[in-house]
């Protein structure tokens, strides 16, 4: 088990003197939030060149829509087999270099789908890439709760979280430059940044695993009752200053058994209602997400570059306007209503869904591509808040495993969505009709997350009396 952290010397993130300012919002800096956003983007731009390229590749290779709408699928099943025991990884050894070394993967990953000679080589690639994606999540997760206090983690989840639904850069990008140059080319120039990035993380500092949780509960009222206990106090400046490397509560204990720490993070209701209600959310968007070039391509009559530009501004605009106005609200509502940030995140979920069942039924491309951008805004406000309401209820300990857990789920609703969208377009003619079907789950996944508001606020109390203690 490592949970010693590497050395702050010429480390990006490491705190001045050794020491973490309690007072401050970000007492690791800004850094380790630039650096894992720029992980999480190259990671989605990378993953979602497919959707761009896709018309281009099932030209040159014939396959069906069922076939295509299976890559996807197949990808995410793999990223759920490794998932949980990435978590278990994250919890026990070094969470930065986890990440520098699968975003290396990352681009020998593209780097093969770029060469590939034939659609099942293509296909393995994509497979081993959505593998090797999932891996890093966990370790990320638990990063950020310990790089940054409760009172920003809305705004450090969401900015890296963000990403996750930032495909449209690289469903842009791919509809362009295969167009223009043909579509090996768009995976082969992401091996670069995919490189350079793998050596950024490299150089990122490690903090010591739960030492932010113990200043956090130290600065909190002590009275169980106190509304400010599990609610993300600020630190106050009188804090004083803490030693960065000083073990954290319980970070240097035995960890349980993997079955039994995972039965433990189970038993959390607000992880379980959230991550099921996204995993709902998940479903819809990647099924109607990933066929939208597509579908701009075959009812409106546009341009594969054009279908991949429409496609990815729709998503950049909605994702990027949602996230600030989400994290507007959850910094607003958090604390001063119950669940503030799950009322934001499911609220914004919900309405999201049923305007992106309106904007199905458009006939005017303009009105179609303003309706639908206006639904990923809406559904996009739960991005900073829901990631941040997690890593409150869940200990610094099993955070890895936490988030593992949120990240099966998640992944688990993405395999099917563009599968289910491509049977159904096969057996209907419609890919609108197609898409109709993920219209319910993602309302349930809504109402679902809404629902964790009953419990949150206790989930969260336990973990700071967990680490005062």
């Amino acid at each position: 088990m490592v949970d010693t952290p590497t050395t702050p010397r010429l480390k990006l993130g490491a705190p001045r003197g050794g020491e973490v300012n309690a007072g401050s919002r970000a007492p690791y800096g800004w850094a380790p939030l630039a650096v894992l956003f720029v992980v999480g983007l190259v990671d989605r731009i990378e993953f979602n060149l497919l959707s761009g390229v896709l018309p281009a590749i099932q030209a040159e290779w014939g396959f069906s829509d069922t076939a295509a709408g299976s890559i996807p699928t197949a990808s995410a099943l793999a990223a759920a087999l490794v998932a949980l025991p990435a978590g278990y990884f994250a919890d026990r050894h070094s969470r930065t270099r986890i990440i520098a070394v699968v975003v290396f993967c990352w681009a020998l990953a593209t780097l093969g789908s770029g060469l590939a000679a034939g659609f099942a080589m293509f296909y393995a690639m994509r497979v081993f890439l959505a593998a090797a994606e999932s891996i890093d999540n966990p370790s990320a997760g638990s990063l950020l709760a310990d790089y940054y206090p409760p009172a920003t983690r809305a705004q450090a989840y969401g900015w890296t979280r963000v990403t996750a639904y930032l495909g449209g850069v690289g469903t842009l990008l791919g509809g362009v430059l295969a167009e223009a140059f043909g579509w090996r080319s768009a995976f082969l120039i992401m091996v670069v940044p995919g490189v350079l990035t793998a050596l950024l993380v490299w150089r990122l500092h490690e903090p010591v695993r739960g030492h932010l949780d113990r200043v956090v509960a130290n600065a909190a009222p002590a009275d169980p009752a106190d509304p400010g206990v599990g609610t993300g106090p600020v630190l106050g400046a009188d804090s004083g200053l803490a030693t960065a490397e000083a073990p954290a509560s319980g970070a240097s204990a035995p960890k349980p058994p993997f079955a039994r720490q995972l039965r433990e993070v189970l038993a959390i209701r607000t992880l379980l209602a959230v991550s099921i209600g996204l995993m709902l959310l998940s479903l819809g968007l990647a099924g109607v997400f990933y066929w939208l070039p597509s579908l701009l391509v075959r009812n409106f009559g546009v341009g594969p570059a054009a279908a991949g530009s429409l496609s990815g501004i729709m998503t950049i605009v909605g994702v990027v306007s949602g996230t600030l106005i989400g994290s507007w609200l959850g910094r607003r509502w958090h604390g001063t209503r119950k669940g503030g940030r799950l009322l934001a995140g499911g609220g914004g979920i919900t309405a999201g869904s049923v305007v992106l069942a309106a904007g199905l039924t458009m006939d005017s491309l303009a009105t179609f591509c303003l309706v639908v951008t206006a639904s990923s805004v809406l559904t996009s406000m739960a991005i900073p808040n829901m990631t941040a309401s997690l890593a409150d209820v869940i200990g610094a300990a099993s955070r890895g495993l936490g988030f593992a857990v949120l990240q099966v789920l998640i992944t688990a609703g993405a395999a099917f969505g563009p599968l289910i969208v491509g049977i159904a377009s096969d057996s209907s003619g419609s890919l609108i009709s197609a898409m109709y079907v993920l219209i319910v789950p993602m309302v349930v996944g809504g109402l679902l997350t809404l629902s964790a508001r009953g419990f949150f606020e206790s989930d969260a109390r336990r973990v700071l009396e967990a680490a005062r203690g």
